[in-house]
């Protein structure tokens, strides 16, 4: 069984809390053996996939699959093209590890997605530009990481694919089971 789930902001990616009164996975009533391929950071919020499939993580996230992750991400300031080249071309280091190379967009709008709750800070005196971004690898906060180090910290970050398969008809906190032409287009079962 693999399940879409779209992970609320504030929501730890794990059925069992660190700190009393953390929220987990165990308050959107997933069934029972499943646990998440991959993990969002708590500020992170987006698509989660969840299985019973022992091996299907390794299959899915390893780096030598080339397993790509799309994220749409709220950063501040407005980037220059040294900035989008910067995070495109895998120039930028993070803790000793050069990010590879990876997909930088300049959005020209304001996605469509749900609000966050709570929502995050607005400056007046600063402007906050969407890009998004598609990657192969996920070392951890990654994204966060490589938008800071370019000089544009990120304010939201939301992750809308995981392969080639999204579902934006998900609102936060909502999940579904996915079904064999699902599976497909989010490349689980490809062969390696």
């Amino acid at each position: 069984m693999v399940i879409a789930f779209h992970k609320p902001y504030g929501v730890l990616c794990q059925f069992t809390p660190e700190q009393p009164g953390q929220r987990t996975l165990a308050e959107f009533g997933l069934p029972r053996n499943v646990y998440p391929l991959g993990r969002l950071d708590m500020d992170s919020e987006g698509l989660l996939l969840l299985s019973d499939e022992t091996g299907l993580n390794e299959r899915l996230l390893h780096p030598k699959h080339a397993h790509p992750r799309t994220y749409l991400v709220q950063v501040e300031g407005i980037p220059n093209s040294s900035a989008i080249t910067a995070l495109g071309e895998g120039s930028i280091v993070i803790r000793g590890h050069r990010c590879l190379p990876c997909e930088v967009t300049i959005l020209s709008h304001r996605p469509e997605i749900p609000p966050r709750e709570p929502p995050i800070r607005v400056r007046k005196e600063i402007p906050d530009t969407w890009i998004r971004i598609k990657l192969t690898e996920g070392k951890n906060r990654q994204v966060r990481r490589m938008t800071a180090a370019a000089g544009h910290p990120t304010l939201r970050l939301v992750r809308i694919a995981i392969g080639s398969f999204s579902d934006p008809s998900l609102a936060p906190g909502d999940w579904r089971e996915l079904d064999s032409v699902d599976q497909t287009r989010a490349e689980l079962r490809n062969p390696y």
